[in-house]
């Protein structure tokens, strides 16, 4: 076996090694513990060269290449024998443009890393989700999200990207090469290493927060008008007493939670100066990204899925029954949400308003039978799946869900023809 000194990536031996600071056989595991891999080498490049060589090294040696970020993802995306690419290395807000209300930043900048510069040139990005701890790279690649009909995912905001493609090349895809740019959108990682992107951001705003706890009666029977009068909504219905505190959620003061929905309601407000901001737990007023994330610390293991807007309630509530009936030991609240169709390839939401259901389980558990109930019942209603949580995804599925699929494959077997940045998990998807 080759080892190395992990600091400065010196090799003890004469095998081929990566030109740039390594380390061999080092244990990879992401957050939630569920998915494992121990890569032949790992590199954490500390500039856009060094990537590049690690990528050229690859290629020579005829090893896979994948990135890595937070680890956030539930799905086998990372996995590889191969080269391990820690992108952590290369973050920073690189540019902003007040006027096109755009904004750069480096593959592994955190989503928490871009409310303060970019609140200092008046702008700020358009939604966030619950959990701001990703990196833009691995967000952009599995279409994360926040919670508004009007508002898409962080893909549909990507408006140029630069990365290494599978020969060995730094290319770039803005929007004259719109049939480019969609299939980069959301690539799982498969076009290339991504090295630095710029979304479509917007003036920098304030929210008030409303955090309401009704029953589960009231919860539909005021769904269409939440969802119609708010910029953001979501909600989290709790199956059982001890349901809201497993993902650090405040309960119902006095109340049971029990069948019970916690809901978040945000809207933009105008103040004239922060003294009129609020930290009051449940109806804060401040910055738009300090309201968006909070919570969600412990690890747990996701299933989410998408299905039509029109669709939303009724899916849901055949969710909510196989809880109720048949997996009554599930304690974790049940999340839905709500996103803007967009016109990525392999997106989620590409071309429909979606509302999304998200099932969290305790890690350590045995979850996959519920798991794979509620995928066999939700495939009434089309159920598209996150990329970067547990799924049952199959390509047979993506023939059947994605109408652009065709046009993803091609573009990525031009960018990737030998397909180094495939793993057995995209290879079975879109190899």
């Amino acid at each position: 076996m080759t080892t190395t000194n992990l600091r400065h990536g010196v090799p003890l031996t004469g095998a081929a090694v990566p030109p740039v600071p390594f380390g061999t056989d080092v244990p990879w595991s992401n957050w939630g513990k569920n998915q494992y891999a121990t890569p032949a080498f790992t590199v954490r490049p500390r500039t856009e060269q060094e990537a590049l060589d690690a990528v050229r090294f690859a290629i020579k040696e005829g090893l896979p290449v994948r990135a890595v970020g937070s680890g956030h993802s539930s799905s086998p995306l990372v996995q590889t024998g191969g080269v391990l690419m820690e992108m952590s290395a290369l973050a920073g807000i690189t540019g902003t443009d007040k006027a096109r209300r755009r904004a750069r930043a480096l593959a592994g900048t955190a989503i928490s890393a871009f409310g303060d510069p970019l609140w200092e040139q008046g702008l700020a990005l358009a939604n966030q989700g619950d959990i701001d701890k990703q990196q833009i790279a691995g967000a952009l690649s599995t279409s994360t999200h926040g919670s508004g009909k009007d508002l898409g995912s962080f893909s549909s905001s990507l408006r140029w990207v630069k990365l290494i493609n599978g020969h060995g090349e730094i290319v770039e895809i803005g929007e004259g090469q719109l049939r480019e740019l969609r299939a980069a959108q959301v690539a799982l990682g498969t076009l290339g290493i991504f090295l630095e992107v710029e979304l479509a951001v917007e003036d920098s705003y304030y929210l008030q927060e409303q955090i309401t706890y009704p029953d589960w009666a009231e919860t539909a029977a005021t769904w269409d008008a939440d969802i119609a009068g708010n910029r953001h909504y979501s909600l989290l219905w709790c199956p059982g007493e001890g349901s809201a505190e497993l993902l650090g959620l405040p309960g119902a003061p006095g109340l049971s939670m029990t069948n019970r929905s916690y809901t978040k309601r945000y809207n933009i407000v105008q103040i004239q100066d922060e003294s009129e901001l609020s930290r009051t737990e449940g109806s804060r007023l401040d910055r738009s990204y300090r309201i968006y994330p909070g919570g969600f610390t412990t690890p747990f293991h996701e299933l989410e899925y998408f299905v039509p807007t029109e669709c939303g309630l009724a899916a849901t509530e055949a969710v909510l029954e196989l809880i109720r009936t048949r997996h009554a030991d599930q304690k974790y609240p049940v999340e839905v949400r709500w996103v803007k169709a967009d016109d990525g390839y392999m997106s989620q939401f590409q071309g429909r308003d979606t509302t999304v259901i998200t099932l969290t389980t305790e890690p350590g558990t045995d979850y996959w039978q519920f798991f794979r109930d509620a995928d066999a019942l939700l495939q009434e209603f089309e159920p598209r799946a996150h990329w970067g949580k547990i799924h049952f995804m199959t390509r047979e599925r993506l023939e059947r869900l994605y109408p652009k699929l065709d046009t993803f494959l091609q573009v990525r077997r031009e960018f990737d023809p030998r397909g180094v940045f495939l793993n057995d998990h995209t290879r079975a998807l879109v190899g």
